[in-house]
């Protein structure tokens, strides 16, 4: 009879034993691993400590650099013949962009030929005088006053032939204007039948090279301590909104404008594919340090949820924590934690949302 409640005691702490043991094993075969496949979905990165720093957001334009603009003037007055080249058109040094017929170029004209003329006569009256001094039969001052007239021709011949050479006119009442350098056409002020007067003082073409463009934005006066030569700048246009262009900040203006209160700033950069066109309008994003240094993730790592912030610790695929964060603020792809996070651990940087459901549901 003893020897039932003792075998019964054995039954009950095998069973207990037993039950034990599988109960860790289910605990386990329920825990949340990542799988291969969302491993390979994710992305890591590691908690770093980086400056703080601020932006300033400006509003400009999109202009040539002036240094490359050329603006083409007549040197003449006269009637358009024609005008060869329109707005926006790629020209090259030398090319015509339009024809004047000028009475001052046909007064050019007889002008060259009276000298020529002078210039023939100056030289047969100097070879006489010599002949005849040569014979004794006139003195030195007759040579010597020949002489003279004919380096008075000789000089006058000269000045046509630079006059020629500026105004790039020849044997004709026709004056050529030509582009001075490669560029584009970025301004016309001249239509075929045009009347051009002497004393014209406004330009007719403006010729560019926009392969370097000028970004021109305006700074508020209580942001201008905060900008210096050599920010790196963003810019971005309507024409291609997913597109950021990169330039540096290249001068400050030294004053004001009187009715904004504002200060121009200048950002140089190139123009790939010639995409940026001059008076564009552009938003200009200037990044500045703050002072100090904090925490940071990469701002798609930081989940919001339930009015907080949130992050997914990595330690292992079967080791991944849900955090709470303090954020002090995102700027650009950078999020500044206050406290949460310890510089080295690593988060989820992305599809990180999948995990913090399957976590959290």
């Amino acid at each position: 009879m003893k020897s039932i409640p003792a075998c019964g005691l054995w039954l009950g702490l095998l069973v207990l034993a037993v039950s034990c043991k599988t109960q860790p094993e289910a605990e386990e075969a329920k825990a949340f691993i990542l799988s291969d496949t969302m491993m390979n979905r994710i992305h890591i990165d590691n908690v770093v400590v980086q400056p703080v720093r601020s932006e300033l957001t400006l509003v400009g334009r999109i202009v040539a650099d002036e240094n490359r603009v050329i603006k083409v003037f007549p040197l003449v007055g006269g009637n358009v013949e024609d005008v060869k080249v329109e707005l926006g058109d790629y020209v090259r040094k030398g090319q015509t962009l339009a024809t004047i017929r000028s009475g001052e170029v046909a007064d050019f004209e007889r002008q060259n030929t009276e000298a020529q003329s002078d210039l023939l006569l100056a030289e047969k009256n100097y070879r006489v005088a010599q002949e005849l001094f040569e014979t004794k039969l006139n003195s030195q001052r007759e040579v010597t006053a020949a002489q003279k007239e004919l380096e008075k021709a000789q000089a006058e011949v000269s000045r046509i032939r630079e006059v020629y050479q500026i105004y790039g006119v020849g044997k004709s009442s026709t004056y050529t204007v030509k582009a001075p350098i490669d560029g584009y056409v970025i301004e016309k002020n001249v239509n075929r039948a045009m009347q051009l007067r002497s004393d014209n003082a406004d330009n007719l073409f403006t010729i560019g090279q926009i392969s370097d463009v000028w970004v021109l934005a305006n700074v508020n006066e209580s942001d201008i301590g905060r900008v210096r030569p050599g920010m790196a700048a963003d810019v971005q246009t309507l024409s291609y909104p997913d597109e950021l262009f990169k330039g540096k900040v290249d001068k400050l203006y030294t004053v004001l404008d009187p009715g904004t209160k504002a200060l121009t700033v200048r950002i140089r950069m190139p123009n790939p594919g010639l995409k940026l066109k001059p008076e564009m309008h552009a938003t200009v994003t200037l990044r500045y340090e703050d002072g100090g240094q904090m925490t940071t993730v990469p701002a798609g790592s930081v989940i919001f949820d339930k009015s907080k912030y949130y992050v997914m610790v990595f330690r292992g695929r079967s080791d991944i924590e849900t955090r709470e964060v303090n954020i002090l603020k995102s700027l650009g792809d950078v999020a500044y934690i206050r406290s949460g996070l310890k510089t080295g651990e690593k988060v989820i940087s992305q599809n990180q949302l999948l995990v913090y459901d399957a976590l959290n549901d």
